[in-house]
């Protein structure tokens, strides 16, 4: 599990959605949260688009077990990957959109470069 930051939930509840966040900016392009689950969504996605970079088996299966929609996975392989072949990590953006209006938690957009 990348990162050490609990954010408030249960490691399964943490766990589960984390891999729908992933699911959903792999899907989507880019997503508003806040700052801290971005930074973690970052480190999975990331660790993701790499292995959707390296063809093999194994690599697929690990995509397989941790994106939640199966046509997402081949998305991530097929179409979004091989965008970033000749890059070597930072394949995400974190922009800071200020406070949220309901507790004032610091708002982010994190979307694909």
């Amino acid at each position: 599990m990348a990162g050490s930051r609990k954010l408030g939930r249960t490691s399964d509840h943490r766990k589960a959605m984390l891999r729908a966040m992933v699911t959903y900016l792999l899907e989507n392009g880019r997503i508003e949260t806040t700052v801290y689950r971005a930074k973690e969504v970052r480190s999975m996605a990331e660790k993701m688009i790499t292995l959707g970079k390296d063809n093999s088996l194994h690599c697929k299966r690990q995509i397989y077990s941790y994106i939640t929609k199966e046509t997402v996975a081949k998305k991530l392989m097929d179409e979004i990957a091989p965008q970033y072949a000749e890059r070597n990590g930072g394949y995400t953006r974190i922009t800071k959109i200020g406070p949220r209006r309901g507790d004032a938690a610091e708002m982010a957009v994190i979307e694909l470069v």
